[in-house]
């Protein structure tokens, strides 16, 4: 099974949208961006895991980076609570995380 980094990226802003409803006007340029990102990163990871050149332990310290830089790009939308993208970014994450730890063969979501 091969990730499909543009539908992740769509999933992961829809469930980041049900979150962030209240900003969501605002927040989805940024949002959209970011999630295509993370979305990118997870088809990364897979396609290192998959050739031996990345470790689970790699893979994960990988990932953390992505979600680090993604909430500081969205804390920096005014109104934007700390809790509120660590939500957003949850939920973002969750929606993809059978579908990433089936293709990973392994449980880095």
């Amino acid at each position: 099974m091969s990730l499909d980094p543009e539908n992740l990226g769509k999933l992961m802003v829809t469930a980041a949208g049900g979150v962030l409803e209240k900003r969501w006007k605002t927040v989805r340029p940024y949002a959209e961006e970011e999630f295509a990102k993370l979305a990118e990163t997870l088809k990364f990871i897979e396609a290192e895991v998959l050739a031996l050149r990345m470790s689970p332990k790699k893979a994960a310290i990988h990932l953390k980076m992505q979600k680090e830089a993604a909430a500081t790009v969205l804390l920096t939308v005014q109104g934007l609570s700390k809790l509120a993208v660590e939500e957003a970014i949850n939920a973002a994450l969750g929606v993809v995380r059978d579908t990433v730890n089936a293709a990973l063969r392994f449980p880095l979501l």
